[in-house]
């Protein structure tokens, strides 16, 4: 995509974040953007930018510590995180509702997405009381997202296609080449309310 935060790409007239967090904002009591490097390239969004707590850019579960660790000190009441990932302008208005609902269920602690049989490691809800754990997982080498969440009872929840607009399209389609950021522009155009 040839470099730079995909997150940042305009579809549909604006940044993908932009639509990711339109999404979002109405399921969850507030909303913080995890990324490491300069947070002014968020500045538009007037959300706190979290960088992650575990040096060496060790992958997504480091951002879902971030999220955790952020949450404890500002938010101590707040029991659950949800993330997403930020180049996933589809997701779901009712992600946060349907992950809780499947995770409380089946008595699961975490709940992830799934679409068209394919697991969505980075979009789920966590219990913030883990992090004390997952930290201890990502200091020993933990790396794969399902090899610390198996260790915790994990839910798949299975979301179907979305119809809107004439259109029926996976709501987790995320753009990793030039034509799919296409694909996703004209989809994000077609289903605008």
């Amino acid at each position: 995509m040839g470099g730079g935060d995909k997150a940042l790409c305009n579809v549909a007239g604006r940044p993908m974040l932009a639509h990711v967090i339109g999404r979002l904002a109405p399921q969850v009591n507030g909303l913080i953007i995890n990324a490491n490097g300069p947070p002014e390239r968020f500045r538009q969004f007037t959300l706190p930018v979290v960088a992650d707590t575990i040096a060496d850019h060790p992958g997504p579960l480091a951002g879902v510590l971030a999220g955790m660790r952020w949450s404890q000190r500002h938010h101590p009441e707040a029991t659950l995180l949800v993330t997403v990932s930020g180049d996933a302008p589809l997701i779901p208005n009712d992600l946060v509702a349907n992950l809780s609902a499947e995770r409380t269920r089946t008595g699961s602690e975490i709940a992830l997405a799934q679409s068209q049989g394919r697991l969505h490691p980075v979009i789920g809800l966590w219990p913030v009381a883990l992090a004390d754990d997952l930290e201890r997982a990502l200091m020993a080498g933990t790396r794969k997202v399902l090899d610390w969440t198996d260790q915790h009872g994990v839910t798949a929840v299975s979301f179907t296609n979305e119809d809107r607009g004439g259109e029926s399209y996976d709501p987790f389609f995320n753009a990793n080449t030039p034509e799919e950021l296409g694909e996703m522009d004209r989809l994000l155009k077609a289903i605008a309310p």
